[in-house]
């Protein structure tokens, strides 16, 4: 279904459909409703060729023709090689349990290769003798790399391969033993991402300009209206922040590639990457001018499958390694339609092939009442997965750090995927704006500490969250005067271990701290955060979680029921501080 939609073309693909008429052990009347398997590709029209596995001239030409056809009209063609597997599923196997009759046949059928050097022999290309001398040659190349291999196995002898075995786990405990005197293992230094006030004025005038004629619908005016204004204030909000990264990463030749369900306006109506006439229909992209040194930006609403779109973009992240790649789930909670290809590779790919990938995924997540299918991106299930510095998991509270995240992933040499959930209300609330200056100077920091809270010496609790929880909380703690500093943990993986632990040493009567999240107890990352929080901090504070109880359920079908449970979240978070002071 991909292959002739606009932003995945390519070019046309040659499926070869190995086809040995089973599976493991399954037959094609339990495999499918269909006739042939690649009747599927019936739905683009593709041409379908079925050959016969036994004639390898056969199988040549369909497969000369299927090229030709795929160079000439760019399209994707199908060759199904109908054959069998001799010696069953993994080549030890007895597959006759389930298929008597087909591996009887089997049994007593001629190999593809004898089956053809008979009729080579019939027609006079080759002679008999010939036949079984290049047989001869083959079996003796295949016994010579057998041999080397045994060979090379005997230079090991058990003495050396024991000392290098020691020496290997040495040096495994030495870097076990860094990793924990280091108490922020994998987290990067960090990379300057600030930019010049000129260029992000430069980046706005684009974002504000339109071709002659260009009539932009009456909606979208005023919302650009409020955007100059608030710019004219020296204010930016999250989809601002973004529009100006993504300007300012083409301003310096990084090409850019967005995808996702509505991802050209935004789910949220908050980003308008591409305008339409609202006479014409014409469109226009008002970033892509920026693009310098051949750098591009490509902007697709995707189809509505999570697996393959997802699938395509890890993909396109890999063969092209420079450029910023960006998949964006409609709500967070739809990224589990592509969890094969999450656990499959982006959480695993380096450490099973080394393979690199820089892709980020935007995972829109927040409880706003909008029930269980539009609240969670699944926190918990990306936390049960990361290790070994695999891939960087963040939900932010702020414009900028937005910002500075977008340019760190495009401009840190070591590519790793970025899972970002994204919020909702955050998305034009004023406590989520940042000022200009702030993208034009520092970074992106894994924690943001509490500047406008009490006096160091006054607080007796630290509360931890993370998100668009952490800005509620700071509302509820200035509300309620509680002596409780909040902490913003903007960063979950790689863990800030390091940025906290010097936090919380400014806080010397400080003897509580409350991890607070909107998710029910048994998701969100509760059950990953406590094992940090006690190993590192269990000797000094009563460590504890305010969080909604635990459910099968991500969230409740209920506004009202969500905006209760959601004010009596926050305020016995800091009714429990406040009675203690």
């Amino acid at each position: 279904n991909l292959s002739l939609i606009q932003g995945y073309l390519t070019g046309g693909t040659v499926h070869l459909v190995i086809n040995n008429q089973v599976g493991f052990t399954t037959t094609a009347e339990s495999a499918r409703s269909s006739y042939y398997c690649t009747d599927v590709a019936k739905m683009i029209q593709a041409p379908i060729f079925h050959v016969n596995g036994d004639d390898p001239e056969a199988c040549a030409r369909v497969a000369h023709l299927a090229l030709a056809y795929r160079n000439h009209f760019h399209k994707d063609v199908v060759i199904d090689m109908w054959c069998y597997r001799r010696q069953g599923h993994n080549e030890a196997d007895d597959p006759s349990y389930t298929q008597p009759e087909m591996y009887r046949r089997i049994e007593s059928h001629r190999s593809v290769r004898k089956r053809y050097v008979e009729s080579l022999v019939k027609r006079g290309d080759i002679t008999l003798e010939e036949a079984e001398q290049a047989m001869d040659e083959f079996r003796a190349r295949l016994q010579k790399a057998l041999q080397e291999t045994r060979e090379q196995a005997a230079e090991d002898d058990l003495g050396e391969t024991v000392g290098a075995a020691n020496a290997a786990n040495r040096e495994l405990q030495l870097s076990i033993s860094k990793a924990l005197s280091d108490p922020t293992p994998h987290v990067a230094p960090p990379v300057d991402t600030g930019v010049s006030q000129r260029q992000i004025k430069r980046v706005f005038d684009a974002l504000a300009t339109v071709p002659d004629g260009f009539v932009l619908h009456p909606k979208l005016a005023r919302q650009f209206e409020a955007r100059d204004k608030m710019m004219a204030e020296g204010t930016v909000d999250w989809g601002l922040a973004e529009a100006l990264a993504f300007g300012t990463l083409l301003d310096e030749g990084t090409s850019i590639r967005l995808a996702g369900q509505d991802s050209r306006r935004g789910t949220f109506s908050h980003r308008h990457s591409t305008l339409v006439c609202n006479q014409t229909a014409q469109e226009h992209c008002p970033l892509a001018g920026l693009a310098r040194d051949g750098a591009k930006l490509w902007v697709y609403d995707s189809l509505l499958s999570e697996y393959a779109a997802l699938g395509f973009e890890y993909g396109y992240s890999v063969g092209d390694n420079s450029a910023l790649v960006l998949w964006e789930a409609q709500f967070g909670d739809f990224v589990n339609g592509a969890q094969i290809i999450i656990d499959q590779f982006v959480m695993s790919a380096e450490d099973k092939w080394n393979q690199n990938s820089g892709l980020v995924m935007l995972l829109p997540h927040g409880f706003e009442g909008q029930g269980p299918e539009h609240s969670s991106g699944r926190i918990e299930r990306f936390l049960q997965s990361v290790a070994e510095n695999n891939i960087r998991v963040a939900n932010l509270s702020s414009a900028a750090q937005y910002f500075h995240l977008l340019r760190d992933q495009a401009n840190r040499p070591a590519r790793k995927p970025l899972v970002l959930f994204t919020p909702k209300s955050l998305l034009r609330h004023r406590d989520a704006r940042s000022p200009i200056g702030d993208l034009a100077n520092g970074w992106f920091s894994p924690l943001l500490t509490d500047p406008d809270g009490p006096e160091f010496s006054q607080v007796t609790g630290v509360v931890l969250a993370s998100g668009k929880i952490s800005l509620e909380a700071i509302a509820q703690r200035n509300k309620m005067g509680v002596p409780a500093a909040v902490l913003r943990v903007e960063q979950l993986y790689p863990w800030p271990a390091s940025a906290l632990a010097e936090a919380l040493a400014h806080y010397p009567k400080a003897d509580k701290i409350i991890w607070l999240q909107e998710e029910p107890q048994n998701m969100g990352p509760w059950n990953y955060v406590k094992g940090h929080l006690h190993d590192a901090f269990g000797d000094r504070f009563d460590i504890v979680r305010a969080s909604r109880s635990e459910s099968s359920s991500p969230a409740t079908g209920s506004a009202a029921v969500h905006a209760q449970e959601q004010a009596q979240l926050i305020a016995q978070t800091f009714a429990s501080l406040h009675s203690e002071t």
